[in-house]
């Protein structure tokens, strides 16, 4: 295999979801931990839907730095801060209001900006470009690690099936004002941006996702959003499922290992 070619991903199944949960926290304080010697800080966005929940089992468990954490969002509905669509408010309701993270560290949309699309999406660009940008020399942010969700659909972040943004190669942040699913209006990471990370993990629970898994694992070249995330080398893929979600898949599966 050349130097440069992609890992390919890593599927790690579990029977519960208190197990999946778990394994996931002490996965992402591994990261934390490496992020933190290299560089001193630990860089990290999420998406919302059932993730949020699914993070809960970090509290309280040791070994978690959050002064070195700062948030970003992977993508996030174009809607007031504390509106239940949120992702931002979704988030702070389930794990960052429990914990010591200094508020500083969090970084959402700017409400200031109402729903201007435009705005929004160029001011988040710019909020990224104050945290990479003067720190890393790179032409993309590289997270150290980027959580995703995944949709029936295949869809992640808010890049849909057969949307012009699943081209988008330029821009850090875009925006989307016809989302399939509501609400319309949202602002999200594109794939460069996802794709340079260091480090991305998506988590997919229940039958629902049965289907959508096995075509993302075991045919990538139907091209679901999910299936584009491939991250440039060194980066690696993990996927964090129930059983349920892959009953279906024939993707080899690997331990996880504390």
């Amino acid at each position: 295999m050349p130097a440069t070619a992609p890992s390919p991903p890593v599927l790690h199944s579990f029977a519960t979801s208190h197990e999946l949960c778990d394994a996931l926290a002490h996965f992402i304080i591994k990261a934390q931990k490496e992020a933190v010697e290299k560089k001193g800080r630990f860089t990290v966005a999420v998406s919302g839907g059932s993730l949020p929940t699914q993070l809960n089992a970090l509290i309280g468990k040791p070994g978690v730095k959050w002064d070195k954490w700062q948030v970003f969002y992977a993508d996030e509905r174009v809607v007031p801060l504390d509106h239940p669509d949120s992702n931002h408010k979704l988030c702070l309701d389930e794990l960052f209001s429990k914990v010591p993270i200094p508020a500083d560290h969090i970084h959402p949309i700017d409400p200031s900006l109402g729903d201007d699309l435009e705005e929004l999406s160029d001011a988040y660009e710019k909020e990224l470009i104050r945290e990479f940008a003067q720190k890393d020399s790179a032409r993309f942010p590289i997270f150290d690690l980027i959580l995703l969700g995944v949709g029936p659909d295949g869809h992640t972040a808010s890049l849909f099936p057969g949307h012009a943004l699943l081209t988008e190669d330029d821009r850090w942040v875009a925006y989307i004002d016809d989302s399939p699913k509501p609400p319309p209006k949202r602002v999200t990471f594109t794939y460069p941006v996802i794709n340079h990370a260091a480090r991305i993990a998506f988590i997919a629970t229940s039958a629902g996702k049965a289907d959508m898994l096995k075509t993302v694992l075991d045919k990538p070249e139907e091209g679901l959003p999910a299936s584009r995330v491939r991250p440039v080398y060194p980066g690696q893929l993990y996927w964090f499922v129930d059983d349920a979600a892959a009953s279906k898949v024939e993707y080899p599966r690997t331990p996880f290992k504390l």
